[in-house]
């Protein structure tokens, strides 16, 4: 593959005198802020761009912060007049939060754990109790202690010892997913002298002294396992393991069994499983199978039948995996024996080991399945789930040696349920469905899925939501969203915040494009690398089908995305802007070019086998044609929103500002675009749960004012 020649020649030129500090006058005409120009040049072989924004990625330039603040003050401004509608909005959905709650209780050895919130707390306090649930509390971590210290604050790792006295936790209290690891004794409910920075995985071996953690990099790539034992410092751990290959990651965790630490390093489409005795820590980790391009391979363990194998769901001449047993005594490839074969149209995407059972999770045709396998007979039954869509997931289940699967279970109008799943029986048990106040009536809203056909034959699922009394008319205000990478399925969900959109008459859809796998792994790959332009045609397809099917009207359709969601409405709304009204774009992924060819930025070389490296003349050429930031060009755009986080180590807050400045700079039309930066935050938002509810009224009160809804 011939590689491109790479040279950089800033050259700077201030064309604006802008005053950053000046407030927006909101007596008289709102102007936004004016971004300096300062050209950045940058030349590919025989091709050059030159970026005019780039120095918007300088936070450390005083400048940049004043050019942000000033950004929010204009955006404050606008939005001024629905402030009323803003604090509305936000009590109709904190009144349908139950403040003071309980999660369902888990059982883990001969402790009951649970997290519960109180009314005006923003975080959860996590208790256990001894032998029964009647038995005294015992409070492990109240979060909004922390919290007192820190304007964000965020959990990482919450992971007790195996024999239930020392907690260990993580926290990031930036943004940018920088973890710290702390130690408490539930004994004496004293901290430990013990701190690790830099901490991602954390595992215990059964000693319940050891510990093993992952580290990351410059680029936030997990890159190091640690062994660490309570007691010393963290300068006298001792390195295990290192993954050179920056295409690679690694992460550790332990079996539900108890018996196996396992170390998986791990690229986009390969993966390398080590193991160890987790009686055994200062043994050698053990490799399973070594790397393979398009190889990926994940790894439990079971005991079933007196017998000590590793069962592994592989895509090893199976593109939508297949699972196999090997025994441990000797796991390599030649000893894999086929157990699930695969199936063209189903896609494998997990499986849950317990001591006599397993639960494999499938998807077919979009739908989520759990297929549940007795390992004394081979005889299996499917779990019936009662509505054509929906999204159901594994839930809180520490134990091995049981009979009980605890799983959740949701729709876009069925609150979320946790329920327990007698193998044995075959039945269930409704332990908590998640209470909606002020009297939710699920019969009062109906979902469907539908589908768009695409210009290449391709059927597109959509899922809708709203409520009794729409009709197909064109008239209805309707609101898309769509991610479409990574693999990611985006899931039928419920939210009691929606409801908000929902009774105010927006109909509300989630576009199931490709990029995701939602219709097994052809559907992923079909939207990555050369094929990434599907994801945007999709979605395309997705809205025009709406408007042509009459679901809404171009003039009535809004649409959101979230970080590479954001490159997906970056990407659209060049290509078709005359086909929404606005654009939400949350921390988007929108200077794909830049980006990719900064090796230096978090995650950009591990995606080189999402996107392509630039770098690389075939891909350069191709993300050009797509890149939201490069394609900006004159013409009539919607209305904008952007948001962005100045700690975000995903997705820098400068793609985000770079856009907003050029699409300013290059539009015809009067429609407004708006850049909001959270300053104290990361790719997720706030940490708080009253202050994420803020942002979402925010951000539904954008949507409702672009529909001409103002209360």
């Amino acid at each position: 593959m011939k590689y491109l020649k790479l040279t950089l020649l800033s050259i700077l030129i201030i064309y604006s005198t802008q005053n950053f500090a000046q407030k927006p006058d909101t007596q008289m005409e709102n102007k936004p802020p004016k971004a300096n120009i300062i050209l950045q040049t940058t030349t590919l072989d025989n091709d050059t761009f030159i970026d005019k924004y780039n120095w918007l990625k300088d936070k450390t330039n005083p400048a940049v912060i004043k050019h942000l603040e000033a950004e929010n003050e204009y955006t404050d401004a606008i939005i001024l007049p629905t402030v009323a509608f803003q604090e509305t909005i936000y009590n109709e959905i904190l009144n349908r939060i139950k403040e003071t709650d309980l999660d369902v209780p888990y059982r883990v050895s001969n402790y009951y754990y649970y997290t519960r919130t109180e009314k005006g707390k923003q975080y959860p306090i996590y208790c256990r109790k001894k032998g029964n649930l009647d038995a005294a509390e015992e409070i492990l971590l109240d979060q909004n202690e922390f919290a007192t210290k820190y304007q964000y604050l965020r959990l990482g790792a919450f992971s007790v010892s195996p024999d239930q006295n020392i907690l260990a936790f993580s926290i990031d209290t930036t943004g940018a997913e920088e973890f710290s690891l702390l130690f408490k004794d539930l004994t004496t409910n004293e901290f430990l002298a013990d701190k690790l920075d830099n901490v991602n995985s954390v595992v215990w071996a059964l000693d319940n002294k050891t510990i093993f953690y992952t580290t990351h990099d410059h680029a936030k790539r997990p890159h190091q396992l640690y062994r660490h034992t309570l007691g010393t410092t963290q300068k006298e751990d001792v390195l295990i393991f290192e993954e050179k290959d920056e295409l690679f990651r690694i992460s550790a965790w332990r079996s539900r069994s108890k018996e196996y630490i396992f170390l998986n390093t791990q690229s986009s489409n390969s993966d390398e499983v080590r193991y160890l005795n987790a009686n055994k820590p200062f043994g050698d980790f053990q490799l399973i199978s070594p790397r393979e391009p398009e190889h990926e391979y994940s790894i439990d363990h079971s005991t079933a039948g007196g017998g000590d194998n590793f069962y592994i769901v592989t895509n090893k001449g199976a593109k939508n995996f297949k699972l196999v047993v090997a025994p441990v005594s000797n796991p390599q490839q030649k000893n894999w024996k086929e157990v699930l074969p695969h199936r063209k149209n189903v896609h494998l995407t997990n499986v849950d080991f317990f001591k006599n059972y397993f639960v494999a999770y499938e998807t077919e045709l979009g739908i989520q399945k759990m297929r549940v396998t007795d390992l004394r007979t081979n005889k299996h039954h499917y779990i019936d789930f009662p509505e054509p869509v929906y999204s159901a997931f594994p839930s809180a289940n520490a134990e091995f040696d049981t009979n009980v699967f605890r799983f959740t279970y949701q729709s876009f109008i069925t609150p979320g349920s946790i329920y327990d799943y007698n193998f044995e029986t075959q039945k269930r048990t409704l332990l908590k469905q998640t209470e909606v106040l002020g009297g939710y009536d699920p019969k009062l809203y109906k979902s469907e899925r539908i589908y768009a056909k695409t210009k290449d034959g391709k059927s597109v699922p959509i899922s809708l939501v709203y409520k009794n009394g729409f009709k197909k008319n064109g008239k209805s205000p309707l609101h898309l969203t769509g991610y479409g990478s990574y693999g990611y399925s985006s899931p039928v969900t419920f939210s009691s915040n929606r409801i908000s959109l929902l009774d105010r008459g927006v109909v509300f859809a989630i576009a199931h494009v490709r990029g995701g796998s939602e219709l097994g792994r052809d559907w992923y790959d079909d939207g990555k690398l050369l094929k990434k332009k599907n994801t945007f045609t999709d979605f395309i397809a997705c809205a025009e089908h709406l408007v042509n099917e009459k679901y809404t009207s171009a003039d009535r359709l809004t649409i959101e995305g979230g970080s590479a969601g954001g490159l997906l409405m970056g990407a659209v709304t060049n290509i078709r802007p005359d086909l929404f009204k606005a654009v939400v774009a949350q921390v988007p992924f929108v200077d794909v070019i830049n980006t990719m060819l900064d090796e230096t930025l978090p995650l950009t070389v591990g995606e080189f086998l999402e996107w392509g490296n630039p770098k690389e003349k075939l891909y350069y050429d191709y993300i050009k044609t797509y890149c939201p930031y490069t394609n900006v060009k004159p013409q009539k755009y919607p209305s904008i929103l952007v948001k962005v986080g100045l700690n975000d180590p995903r997705v820098g807050y400068w793609e985000g500002a770079k856009w907003v400045a050029k699409l300013r700079e290059m539009k015809t039309d009067n429609n407004v675009v708006l850049l909001k930066t959270n300053m104290g935050s990361g790719h997720g938002g706030r940490s708080g749960r009253y202050e994420r509810l803020k942002e979402i009224a925010f951000d539904y009160v954008y949507i409702l004012s672009q529909h001409g809804i103002l209360k």
